[in-house]
């Protein structure tokens, strides 16, 4: 079990909302083998606490200002650390929770339903087999309505958080594990699969032209041929982007409309 030198389970808070967090730490302090090292009121401060202090749990709420809980989790990362979200009544995100095999707690947090949701966390933390967590970005998707698509991607950089409006993003680029968000002649650097966030954009406004590359339409200005078939797609930055064949279809069929 992931525990400090006084053989503490480490927790975190996270909830906009002053009574959560009274009502969550007063339900912690009847567990003695359980310290309460911080609370944040919003996602940005979570992160950087998480950096910091890497806690063993984190009791994580979904609605806040900033950066919701999704994000944070997209931020943080979920593998060295055990997570329950709190939320209010969201069915998406229940039926999300519940397939992936998620602990919640719905708001008003009932005791008894906390007690079973912190055991739970126990045993992941002492490593016993339970099932895997699922990848943050897998886990978002799944909590979305249906045809709600992302309309910001947060990176994080260090302790540092940036948010990048996707109506500001020019094109995606795959990096190995990684994609390069640009924007306004920037590049951030984010750990997350291209076909992850390719499912996360919507698709009359995002085409993936290329097996490395994601493109704003909007900032298409014209495709051009480029050696012996293969093609560009020129952006209104002057940038050129390698189109492959099926992209260089699925491209023709916008532009031609």
């Amino acid at each position: 079990m992931s525990r400090d030198a006084a053989g503490k389970i480490r927790v975190m808070i996270v909830d906009d909302e002053d009574l959560a967090r009274q009502v969550l730490r007063e339900y912690l302090s009847a567990h003695p083998e359980v310290e309460v090292i911080a609370e944040c009121s919003n996602g940005f401060d979570a992160v950087k606490a998480v950096a910091e202090l890497k806690p063993d749990l984190v009791l994580l709420d979904i609605q806040m200002p900033k950066l919701d809980g999704f994000e944070v989790l997209d931020l943080i990362g979920a593998d060295a650390l055990a997570v329950i979200f709190v939320t209010a009544h969201d069915s998406h995100a229940i039926r999300a929770f519940e397939v992936h095999a998620v602990d919640y707690l719905l708001k008003p947090v009932a005791a008894a339903r906390f007690e079973a949701a912190l055991a739970h966390a126990k045993e992941r933390l002492e490593g016993k087999v339970l099932p895997a967590a699922p990848a943050p970005a897998q886990l978002a998707a799944a909590a979305r309505p249906p045809s709600q698509f992302l309309d910001r991607i947060p990176v994080r950089n260090g302790s540092s958080v940036f948010i990048v409006p996707v109506a500001k993003l020019d094109y995606v680029e795959a990096q190995d594990d990684y994609v390069a968000l640009a924007s306004q002649g920037t590049k951030h650097l984010k750990q997350q699969t291209i076909a992850a966030l390719e499912a996360a954009l919507d698709p009359a406004r995002f085409l993936r032209i290329h097996r490395s590359y994601i493109v704003n339409l909007e900032r298409v200005v014209k495709v051009e041929p480029y050696g012996k078939d293969s093609h560009v797609a020129v952006l209104t930055s002057g940038v050129q982007l390698p189109v492959s064949r099926a992209g260089y279809a699925r491209l023709r069929a916008f532009l031609d409309r």
